[in-house]
């Protein structure tokens, strides 16, 4: 054993197998990727976001940043979302200004159970819901969270689906989810009124969104993993 441990190259080569070991662990447990989309209101590019979108063995987190001008002035300085590996979400975060008022929204979500601290221009308010406990997380004029229904419907939809659509922290609502006759990876959310266009991919990347009534339209225009 000192033998093998006094030549220098044994050890080294060991030493390095080791390390690289450790680190395909680490990857293994960790993931990551990032993007970055342009949004686009009656034909002109009015702002963007950029997301992480990242995972482990018991949890994925979504984090956004992102300034738009139209049609609602925004600055996204950080949203988080928090969900365990169902899609059932826990935490909620986002901290930014809208139609150039600062707010700071803190959730959190445990069975459905949703409590609510809003800051709103420095004053605080408080708010407890109850929503169905899978109900996806859609913040008022925010594309990102939709990452969470594409990485759960990758190309895999079948057929017609109801959801539960929290607009936190304001209203719960429900949703039809439809999947496109021509191309697998396309569905058609009906919510509110309106139909909202998804396109996705095998890997549940979100690539592009799109809202006909509204005029608006998002589209993945970069990412690296």
């Amino acid at each position: 054993m000192r033998a093998f441990f006094s030549n220098p190259f044994i050890f080294f080569l060991v030493l390095l197998f080791c390390l690289s070991i450790c680190v395909s662990s680490l990857e293994a447990q960790e993931d990551s990727e990032e993007g970055v989309f342009d949004v686009f209101f009656m034909g002109e590019k009015v702002g963007y976001e950029e997301y992480i979108w990242e995972s482990n063995e018991q949890e994925y987190l979504l984090t956004v940043r992102g300034r738009m001008t139209k049609p609602i002035p925004m600055v996204i300085e950080k949203l988080t979302i928090r969900l365990d590996k169902s899609f059932i979400p826990s935490q909620y975060y986002f901290k930014g200004s809208v139609s150039g008022v600062e707010q700071e929204i803190m959730s959190v979500i445990n069975e459905g159970n949703v409590e609510n601290i809003i800051l709103v221009a420095g004053q605080e308010q408080k708010s407890e819901v109850k929503i169905r406990r899978d109900a996806l997380l859609l913040p008022n004029a925010v594309y990102s969270p939709y990452i969470v229904l594409t990485k759960r419907f990758p190309c895999t939809l079948q057929e017609e689906t109801e959801l539960s659509v929290y607009i936190i922290p304001q209203m719960e609502t429900p949703v039809t989810v439809k999947p496109s006759e021509f191309n697998p990876c396309h569905f058609i959310l009906e919510m509110t009124g309106s139909e909202i266009h998804v396109g996705t991919d095998e890997d549940g990347n979100l690539n592009s969104l799109e809202i006909p009534l509204k005029n608006l339209k998002v589209v993945r225009v970069s990412d690296h993993t």
